[in-house]
């Protein structure tokens, strides 16, 4: 079949897309967006967090038709051009990025909670990345990254 979509604010178009193809394996293999990490391949990770419509979705866990006509946003999409998105600096920053597999996920996250939650509490925070696993970190470095992110963004 063929999948016209919007990503990242630009038109896109994938051919030969088998019915049971994921939105990940679309935006990775089909498009050339490696942003979002394949990880554990059943939503449980959450390192290939995306939007769908503006809802953060695992994109493992969505079929590659249900993204038809839809607006589909990608780490690579939080940021404008060249310039980091400003969670993204912070993640940088507070020294939260280490081996990247989870990062996406938790920015994609991050980035949501603080449209929704602009000065989250450390509950708020904890439960917004819940679904998001990391296992460099032990998530303290994360935590000060979403702080400092909800920081700037409230001085902005």
């Amino acid at each position: 079949m063929r999948l016209k979509f919007t990503v990242n604010g630009q038109p896109h178009e994938a051919d030969d897309v088998w019915e049971g193809e994921s939105l990940l394996y679309v935006l990775r293999e089909r498009l050339g967006l490696p942003g979002s990490k394949n990880a554990c391949e059943q939503g449980e990770c959450g390192s290939c967090t995306v939007y769908v419509d503006g809802v953060p979705a695992c994109a493992c866990l969505v079929a590659a038709g249900q993204a038809e006509g839809r607006e589909v946003r990608t780490v690579e999409g939080l940021a404008d051009g060249e310039r980091l998105d400003p969670v993204q600096e912070a993640f940088v920053e507070a020294g939260a990025v280490q081996c990247g597999f989870c990062t996406p996920g938790l920015l994609v996250q991050t980035h949501d909670l603080l449209e929704r939650t602009p000065e989250p509490s450390d509950a708020e925070i904890r439960e917004s990345l819940a679904g998001n696993l990391c296992r460099c970190t032990g998530y303290e470095k994360i935590m000060d990254a979403v702080r400092l992110a909800a920081q700037r963004k409230a001085r902005a």
